[in-house]
C-alpha cells in the first residue's frame, strides 16, 4: 500500500509473541524467561532514531516459541488482518524453534497479501552486551518501511524472515542453527535481500500478485496432520501405528534422496492402505538441498502408483502447515491432493 499523504511516515505495527529476543535472565535460576515488551523497547533506544511511527501488540503472556500452535497463528494472522488497513508493514517477533512453521502457515493464512510481513527474533536476548537482537529489530523495522521509489509500492509483500545478513522468503525457510547469528536458511530458493552496509533486494525473487484484491484471512486450520519420518530399521508394526492414527487426514512423509523409501511389500501394502482410506499421503524428502522426483527411481517410483503426492522442494515447516491451510477450507481429500499438486504462494518449485 502507498503510503497515504495523511501519513507520510511509514506505519509499522509490532506483534510481540515472546522468545528469546525478549527474554530475561531469572538471577536465581539463571534461566531464561520472557519478559514484556516495555523491556525490549527499553533495551533498543535507536527505535527512536528511525522516523516511523510504531505501535505494538503483545501476547499475555509471552510464549516460547516452543509452545506455539496454530491457535497463536490464527490470533496473529487476525491481528494482521484487523490492522491491515492502518498500518503499511508488520513486524512479528518470535522464537526460533518454530519460526519457520509460523512463517509457513501465515503465507498460506494471509491470502491476496500485498504488504510485507517480516517475522525475525534472536539468538542471544536483547539485554545482552552481544545480542542479534537489536540488529534483527531494526532491519526487519526497516524492510517493512521499505518501497520501491519508482511505484511507491512495499517492496516485500509476502510473509518473510529476516535473521543477521539474509531476508528469506517465509516459507522457504528453514532453522539451519541452534547457535549461529546466521540460523536461518532457504536451500531451494534464493534470498529475497541481503544485509551489509545496505539492504540489497533480490527483485527477481520477490513476490508479486498481479491482481489487486482484498486481504482475506484464513483461520481455519485442521491439525489432523501428522509427519512420519522413514528410517532404516523401521518395522510394519511401527510405521502402521502411525499411519493409522485415529482421525489422521494428512501424513507428510519424510523420505530419503530424490523421494525414495523402502520396497519391501509391507511397506508398500502400508502406505497404498493408508491412500485408500482417503488419507492424503505428501512425499517430502529429508535433505536439506533439492527435492522430490518420484519417479526417477524405482524406490520412489512404487509410491507414485500408490497414489502419494510429490512434494517436490517444500520444506517440512511447508508441507504440514500447507495441509492444514487447505484441509481447514473445507475441502476432500480429493481436492486437497489436487491443490497440493501447485503452489499457492511461492512454497514450491515445479
Amino acid at each position: 500500500m502507498k503510503q497515504t499523504e495523511s501519513h507520510t511516515r511509514p506505519r509499522i505495527l509490532i506483534i510481540y509473541t515472546g522468545g528469546t529476543i525478549g527474554m530475561i535472565e531469572d538471577p536465581c535460576t539463571h534461566t531464561l524467561s520472557p519478559f514484556d515488551f516495555n523491556h525490549l523497547i527499553d533495551n533498543v533506544p535507536k527505535i527512536k532514531m528511525l522516523d516511523y511511527d510504531i505501535e505494538h501488540i503483545q501476547f499475555d503472556p509471552p510464549i516460547d516459541s516452543s509452545n506455539i500452535n496454530p491457535g497463536h497463528w490464527q490470533q496473529i494472522a487476525s491481528e494482521i488482518g484487523r490492522n491491515y488497513n492502518h498500518f503499511d508493514g508488520f513486524v512479528v517477533l518470535h522464537g526460533t524453534d518454530t519460526m519457520a512453521y509460523t512463517a509457513s502457515a501465515l503465507s498460506f493464512m494471509l491470502e491476496h497479501l500485498h504488504k510485507p510481513v517480516i517475522i525475525t527474533g534472536s539468538q542471544l536476548p536483547i539485554g545482552e552486551v552481544r545480542t542479534d537482537g537489536e540488529e534483527n529489530l531494526i532491519t526487519a523495522l526497516q524492510i517493512a518501511a521499505a518501497v520501491d521509489p519508482i511505484n511507491g509500492e512495499p517492496m516485500v509483500q509476502e510473509v518473510a524472515i529476516l535473521f543477521e545478513n539474509y531476508l528469506w522468503r517465509g516459507n522457504r525457510s528453514t532453522k539451519m542453527s541452534a547457535d549461529n547469528f546466521n540460523a536461518f536458511k532457504s536451500n531451494n530458493y534464493p534470498q529475497l535481500a541481503k544485509i551489509g552496509l545496505s539492504i540489497q533486494f533480490n527483485i527477481d525473487s520477490l513476490w508479486r500478485l498481479h491482481d489487486r484484491l482484498p486481504l482475506k484471512v484464513h483461520t481455519g486450520l485442521n491439525t489432523d496432520v501428522i509427519i512420519v519420518y522413514v528410517n532404516p530399521g523401521m518395522t510394519e508394526r511401527s510405521l502402521r501405528q502411525q499411519l493409522e492414527t485415529p482421525g489422521v487426514k494428512g501424513v507428510v512423509l519424510k523420505t530419503y534422496g530424490a523421494g525414495n523409501a523402502p520396497t519391501c511389500e509391507w511397506f508398500q501394502r502400508a502406505v497404498r492402505d493408508t491412500v485408500d482410506r482417503g488419507v492424503v499421503v505428501l512425499n517430502v524428502t529429508q535433505c536439506v538441498n533439492g527435492g522430490v522426483q518420484q519417479k526417477r527411481y524405482a524406490t520412489g517410483n512404487h509410491l507414485a502408483q500408490a497414489g502419494v503426492i510429490s512434494g517436490h522442494d517444500l520444506t517440512t515447516e511447508a508441507a504440514l502447515t500447507k495441509m492444514m491451510f487447505l484441509f481447514g477450507t473445507g475441502l476432500t481429500p480429493r481436492q486437497v491432493a489436487n491443490s497440493l499438486l501447485h503452489p499457492i504462494c511461492g512454497e514450491m518449485t515445479i
